[in-house]
């Protein structure tokens, strides 16, 4: 798989949205983070029974737990660990740049808490993701699966109750996964139970508007609006989503399972829009913010998405202090999640759980923030600011401050997380652990991992009708997909240490040097 030419694998991508097995029929509505009660659900090896809730109604699913016969069994690998099968925390904000934490070359953004668990870890600097947006990226982490293979391409195509996971596979392999939130962006309607043995919420809570109160509604086009921009919030907003989140994953350390289990905490911070009470809002200096390079500065050809979406939005409206406001209020809501993930962290170790836990910080996809003047994120995208994974894994024995460099897809969390656990692999997938090469770089040694890294994206034109309406304030954005599909057209970039290469279905290809050129403003001649 990842030796394909990019014109081979740019043929697969050509190929219509149902071709992998998706129903045809995309209706899945995204879970909204709703006070929901917390549900339960009876381990068994048989029979798994839904509940009643927001995910739909209470379903009955035979459950066998694949067997040495199956044709994609493979038996547990040891993890080399003292502990064979370690707790798990799974960490994810939402929409988090990589370089927007200090242990990835920051030197403005607060990550205190981060960065110290950097240090007892190991930090992937090559690691990306498969796709730029929220359930396409989710549903190909999960499953280890690329998104044209599994056929979750848009974001209202969710994992069906048929369709593996490892989430599900942690659980028939003798874990408690529990997950402490009433979203999570990648199951549909009647597969979360299958996967999970806690759900929701542990306790009620009457939470703040998510995501789009607080705009201006009189004037929808104003610059801050199309900015996503709300600044300050009000000190009664604080408890949030993530703060409930976090304050149930605090009481749910304090008595956790006998059994080996998986803390999954997917957070909403710090996607936007873009606000933050105090004290994080003033948190960094607004001058010392760095300043975007502006769109005259690139090279090459630009794909006609950029600067539709610069004039959509009025953009050009926005100068300097204006990013830096925008991109502090930013990192002041990165640095409340770190401020949550020290508390998780300070709690695991109070109860005395670090040693057997392994913990695993990540997220989905990243931010514009202002690069070439852009906000917020394109599903053919796929640039370093929005695919570029801060990957970073450490707790119970794994080698600590490890820098690991190689090349590294967020599809390799599937057999990465079976390794740690020491639990089989029972379906088809296209990642590559990660666990020999961290313990390798522990000892000083280099374990080559992959030659290269794949992100995808985009539609065909004929994909149009299946394509998503959305709302105020994401009206400009899904009208444009419509209007002009070919804005959002196939798209697929290939990543090694020294280049990035990219084809687009419908507009010329790109190249960059990524040795000089991170950011993907200079393009190299193509054709070499």
């Amino acid at each position: 798989m990842h030796l394909w030419p990019a014109r081979l694998y740019g043929l697969v991508l050509a190929l219509p949205l149902t071709v992998a097995g998706a129903p045809s029929s995309i209706t899945e509505p995204v879970s909204s983070p709703t006070g929901k009660q917390h549900e339960t659900t009876e381990p068994s090896q048989t029979t798994v029974t839904g509940y009643a809730g927001p995910i739909g109604e209470a379903a009955s699913v035979v459950n066998d737990p694949p067997t040495p016969e199956h044709p994609y069994y493979v038996p547990a690998k040891p993890n080399g660990l003292e502990v064979e099968k370690p707790n798990m925390i799974l960490f994810m904000p939402d929409q988090l740049r990589y370089d927007a934490v200090g242990a990835f070359g920051n030197e403005v953004a607060k990550t205190p808490n981060i960065d110290a668990f950097a240090k007892e870890g190991t930090r992937f600097t090559n690691c990306f993701l498969q796709a730029s947006t929220c359930s396409q990226s989710r549903c190909s982490m999960f499953t280890g699966q690329y998104p044209h293979v599994s056929g979750h391409r848009t974001l209202l195509n969710l994992l069906k109750p048929w369709e593996p996971n490892v989430f599900r596979s942690l659980r028939e392999g003798g874990y408690h996964v529990a997950y402490l939130a009433p979203r999570g962006d990648f199951y549909a309607e009647n597969a979360t139970e299958l996967g999970v043995n806690e759900y929701g919420f542990l306790t009620d809570q009457t939470l703040p508007d998510f995501p789009r109160g607080g705009f201006d509604m009189e004037d929808k086009n104003s610059l801050w609006n199309r900015l996503f921009y709300l600044g300050e919030r009000n000190a009664s907003m604080a408890v949030d989503y993530d703060e409930v989140l976090t304050k149930g994953a605090l009481q749910w350390l304090e008595n956790p399972p006998e059994e080996p289990w998986v803390l999954f905490l997917p957070l909403v911070f710090p996607h936007l829009p873009f606000m933050v009470e105090e004290p994080w809002f003033s948190l960094h200096d607004r001058s010392k913010m760095p300043i975007p390079p502006p769109p005259e500065e690139r090279t090459g050809y630009t794909p006609r998405f950029y600067e539709t979406l610069r004039e959509q939005y009025g953009l050009e409206r926005a100068n300097a202090s204006v990013w830096q406001e925008v991109m502090a209020t930013y990192y002041g809501m990165v640095s409340r999640v770190d401020d949550q993930f020290g508390r998780v962290m300070n709690k695991t170790k109070d109860q005395g759980l670090w040693n057997q836990t392994v913990t695993l910080f990540y997220t989905d996809h990243g931010e514009f923030l202002g690069d070439s003047y852009m906000i917020e994120k394109w599903p053919s995208g796929e640039s370093e600011n929005l695919v570029h994974e801060p990957l970073i894994i450490g707790g119970a024995g794994l080698p600590e401050n490890v820098v690991y460099e190689e090349m590294a897809e967020m599809i390799d969390l599937v057999p990465t997380l079976l390794q740690l656990g020491t639990v089989n692999e029972t379906y088809a997938h296209y990642g590559k652990s990660l666990v020999d090469a961290m313990h390798a770089a522990g000892r000083g040694e280099v374990l080559p991992h992959h030659d290269m890294a794949y992100t995808e994206g985009g539609f065909l034109l004929s994909d149009e009708p299946l394509l998503e309406q959305s709302p105020f304030p994401y009206d400009i954005k899904a009208s444009l997909q419509h209007n002009d599909t070919a804005l959002v057209g196939k798209a697929l970039r290939m990543r090694n240490k020294e280049w990035t290469y990219v084809y687009r279905l419908y507009e010329p290809d790109e190249l960059y040097s990524r040795l000089s050129d991170t950011s993907n403003y200079l393009e190299v001649d193509s054709s070499i």
